[in-house]
């Protein structure tokens, strides 16, 4: 009987290969390969500038993580790999690229290696943000019904309007394209040697509805003549629920993996949803928060109901049965990566070096001896826009209150509190639609590092919040997809919810809120509030800063057109 299996998280940076055992989900080997390329947001491989809120990637670097870390976790586990009875991948969405009739990423080819548009479209690419901001107008003046199950805005990070800019400022890769997929799903046909689209990134991403479709091709054309045939021709593809096999291991992949020909292969996931049954949650009232360099909050209802800001409800599109709900914030550990980077004093660092200490284990020693408001600063944390419930890129950070007297580590602590607030936010925007939010559980490398944002959290929310008893908590949702795709009769499972009664696990003791910072707290969200709305909703002042720092970018070679649509 097979015992084991094998999930790969791609993330922003890198890709991890996780074996796990199906009998209690410990993590038995794992290996990361980073991306060669990293992130591409100034310029191609070749040298060619990137413009304004680029972030493009390259295909190979995927495929690159299959090569060395699937290797490296059987070599390192010692398991034998006609013990192991499945593989699943999970991948950062919306991260997209176009291919042609055989499958090749267009930056594959000579003659458009050169066009960014031809590259892989990351997550966090918010160049078409006013792509999207045409989309969503036109959607809302035509009652478009699918507008609402986003939250009232589709984002720029999404397929839609990444698609749109292509064709807006690239029309001959939008020509060249025969499609355009997730890069999961590509990922997986590269495996499989079929390209299946998966029912969570199409619809969390692409606006699919299980019922429906689909967006109708008459919005598209109102949109850009060009986009007429995005949903029938570029989007066309078998849509597939998770757990499903995509297909079996090709002899190619069998061979550059060390894995056996045929092995089942479950068909794509987003990161974040595939931590959901990781921690063990199959059923409502129970937030999952995926906590890294942004955190993605994931809910299950029983109803379909529309949220403001939320980045979609999708029937299925999380766990069997439910109706699964998506928001998220765009920055939280990458705020705080940006404050040790940029701003922490001198001193700091050099205690930091003395007492042999991670920079953010000493501001977070220093800052939790602060009590809630002690310092007399709050912010915002649009440091990467806003993605629930305002769903705009546009706006930025703010830190409110500092003076000559205000040291680092009260910043550090704004900053914190800041994030936590904008999930009180969501939560808030969901119960006041009648969604409940009971409970909190984490999973991401924050929850793990960082215990004095975990307690800020509890407070902020008042709620318990269970801590993922995992660093891998993605990939371990992907190797338990792939135990399901396999099946009981392949060594799996024949449900998720099974496969989380086995494998799924948090750590046996909550952060628990504190009472009497929970009342502190509930002043200073008051006033978080009103900078929220001011800011996000009534005046335009961050857009009008970003415009001018956008005006002062070095010339785009790509983006920047003016974009066409019918009168």
């Amino acid at each position: 009987m097979s015992t084991y299996a094998i999930g790969v998280d791609f993330g922003t940076e890198s890709g991890r290969a996780v074996l796990v055992s199906l009998q209690d989900g410990k993590e038995i080997a794992d290996h990361v390969t980073p991306y060669p390329h990293g992130v591409m947001d100034q310029n191609l491989p070749d040298g060619t500038k990137l413009g304004h809120e680029w972030a493009l990637q390259h295909p190979q670097d995927y495929l690159e993580v299959l090569y060395r870390s699937i290797p490296a976790v059987v070599s390192q586990s010692g398991v034998s790999i006609e013990d192991i009875a499945g593989i699943g991948i999970d991948f950062t969405a919306c991260t997209m690229l176009p291919v042609d009739e055989e499958n090749t990423p267009l930056c594959f080819l000579d003659h458009f290696r050169k066009d960014p548009h031809s590259w892989i479209k990351l997550w966090k690419h918010h160049a078409a943000q006013q792509h999207a901001d045409e989309i969503n107008r036109i959607a809302a003046e035509r009652g478009e019904s699918f507008l609402s199950r986003y939250g009232g805005k589709l984002s720029s990070e999404w397929m839609l309007a990444k698609a749109y800019q292509i064709a807006d400022e690239a029309p001959q890769i939008y020509e060249a394209a025969d499609r355009f997929t997730e890069a999961t799903d590509w990922v997986v046909s590269q495996m499989t040697g079929t390209l299946i689209r998966n029912s969570c990134t199409a619809g969390y991403k692409a606006a699919w509805h299980k019922a429906e479709g689909y967006p109708a091709s008459e919005f598209f054309d109102a949109v850009h003549p060009r986009l007429s045939n995005l949903a029938s021709e570029k989007l066309r593809g078998t849509v597939t629920p998770l757990g499903t096999k995509a297909g079996g291991l090709t002899h190619v992949m069998a061979e550059k993996t060390g894995l056996p020909a045929g092995l089942p292969v479950a068909v794509g996931n987003v990161d974040a949803h595939a931590s959901v049954p990781a921690v063990g949650v199959v059923d409502e009232g129970k937030m999952v928060m995926a906590m890294g360099t942004s955190i993605c909050h994931m809910l299950l209802g029983k109803e379909e109901v529309n949220v403001e800001g939320i980045c979609g409800v999708v029937e299925d599109g999380i766990i069997p049965g439910y109706f699964g709900y998506e928001a998220g914030q765009s920055a939280v550990g990458d705020i705080f990566a940006w404050f040790v980077r940029e701003c922490v004093p001198a001193y700091l660092t050099g205690e930091a070096e003395k007492r042999n200490m991670n920079i953010h284990e000493l501001l977070s020693e220093k800052a939790e001896k602060l009590s809630p408001g002690e310092s007399g600063l709050i912010a915002l944390d649009w440091w990467n826009g806003n993605r629930s419930v305002l769903v705009d890129t546009q706006l930025s950070g703010m830190i409110l209150g500092m003076t000559l007297q205000t040291k680092a580590e009260e910043i550090y602590r704004a900053l914190l509190e800041a994030t936590a607030f904008g999930t009180k936010q969501i939560v808030e925007a969901f119960e006041q639609r009648g969604v409940p939010v009971d409970q909190l559980y984490a999973c991401g490398g924050l929850p793990q590092k960082n215990p004095l944002l975990m307690q800020i959290y509890a407070d902020v929310t008042n709620r318990k919040i269970y801590v993922a008893d995992s660093v891998q908590t993605p990939a371990v949702g992907a190797a338990m997809f792939a135990a399901v795709a396999a099946g009981s009769d392949g060594g799996g499972f024949d449900s998720i919810t099974e496969a989380a009664e086995a494998m799924g696990k948090v750590k046996p003791v909550p952060y628990a809120p504190d009472p009497e910072n929970v009342k502190k707290y509930a002043s200073l969200f008051d006033e978080y509030r009103k900078l929220h709305d001011y800011f996000g909703r009534e005046d335009n002042v961050m857009k009008n800063l970003l415009q001018g720092r956008a005006n002062t970018t070095t010339k785009e070679p790509a983006g920047g057109g003016i974009i066409e649509h019918k009168s």
